[in-house]
């Protein structure tokens, strides 16, 4: 899906989201919104229940109301992008929709959440059936979960919540990957994903297929492959793990790891980037661990394959700069759910306003590779 933005899914069960409450189950358990693969369909598939769908569904009212399902985010963040897929549900669609974030701190359950000051994403809006409806939000507070409504039943394949992920500074260790999704980082730029997303290479957890890391097409001619990967905190880093599981006849021949301080460069002059690995051979189906002789702070890495070729997960193993933790503790305050005062109004899906502040470090005029994480 081309006009998804290169931002991860937090809802997704890839990172942690999962269902915590829903009225009605009656015909696909809602647990299948945040499944992180695309919904499928096969036709005439029966069970006792009827037609088999790859969703979320519930049965057909027979009085007023609306059915609901509350999703806890896997990671919490700034949302900017709703998605409510309604793929395969053509004449059980609801016509319509709404969408509520909350933030509660650890780890609430439905009566908890019952008490939470929710606002609204997203206003009852229009939803086309077999479709991927997406919305803009400009609400500028890190949520930990979203209700979604639907009106008044009816089936959804699945919900995607793009956003800019707000990771707690309280809860990272001295030592932690600082390329991990779940701690900010992100792909910003990659040569090629013909087989598999980048962003896959920072996903929590190893790789329990080839189809859960990052391949590219076969090069037939002399350059190489490469990802740009934006760390969550700038950092010294002092381990690298190019891990290359699952990938046998396809793994990358050699690959070399570069960082840059973006705060004190430009990332387009070669000047700015400093090695972290050299030209360095690597073996199929392999967790390779390399130390880093010379630490330095970075803000990005550069990850280069030769010629081309196949990778399970990236993690850049360091320690975070002390400022930017007092950054990252101050984005937080900023972007918190304020306790009690007026909600801002919920947008209908167009006019969205630039949301969150970016992260120091992070260049949001560089030009992108964008597709469906999912």
């Amino acid at each position: 899906m081309s006009d998804l933005p290169d931002l991860p899914d937090l809802a997704s069960r890839t990172f942690g989201g999962g269902v915590v409450a829903a009225n009605d189950e009656f015909f696909a358990a809602a647990d299948n919104l945040v499944d992180p693969r695309p919904p499928t369909f096969q036709p005439s598939t029966f069970a006792a229940k009827g037609q088999v769908y790859d969703g979320w569904e519930t049965r057909r009212r027979r009085d007023p109301g609306a059915d609901h399902a509350i999703v806890r985010l896997g990671l919490p963040g700034v949302v900017r992008l709703l998605v409510i897929d309604t793929s395969f549900f053509t004449g059980n669609y609801p016509p319509y929709a709404a969408v509520d974030g909350c933030a509660v701190d650890g780890h609430p359950g439905p009566v908890e959440l019952a008490r939470a000051r929710w606002v609204p994403l997203l206003a009852r809006t229009p939803l086309a059936g077999d479709s991927r409806n997406a919305f803009p939000v400009a609400v500028p507070y890190h949520l930990t979960h979203v209700r979604l409504t639907i009106f008044p039943d009816g089936g959804v394949a699945r919900l995607r919540v793009y956003g800019d992920v707000v990771p707690d500074p309280a809860l990272l260790p001295e030592v932690f990957d600082l390329a991990a999704a779940e701690h900010g980082g992100w792909v910003e730029a990659c040569s090629d994903r013909f087989y598999g997303a980048p962003q896959n290479l920072l996903a929590p957890g190893p790789a329990r297929t080839m189809g859960e890391g990052w391949e590219t097409a076969r090069r037939r001619d002399d350059g190489n492959d490469w990802v740009l990967v934006r760390l969550g905190l700038p950092g010294t880093v002092h381990f690298v793990d190019l891990d290359t599981s699952h990938f046998k006849g396809n793994a990358p021949g050699s690959a070399t790891l570069r960082a840059a301080d973006a705060r004190h460069g430009d990332l387009d002059d070669p000047r700015t980037w400093f090695p972290l690995l050299p030209d360095t051979r690597l073996r199929p189906d392999t967790r390779h661990r390399f130390p880093v002789t010379e630490p330095r702070t970075a803000t990005h890495v550069r990850l280069d394959v030769f010629p081309d070729g196949g990778m399970a997960r990236l993690r850049v193993t360091g320690r975070a700069d002390p400022t930017a933790r007092a950054v990252l503790a101050a984005l937080r305050e900023r972007t918190r759910l304020p306790a009690a005062g007026p909600a801002p109004a919920a947008p209908r899906g167009a006019g969205a306003a630039d949301l969150a502040p970016n992260r120091p470090h992070r260049d949001s005029t560089r030009s992108t590779d964008v597709s469906d994480p999912a």
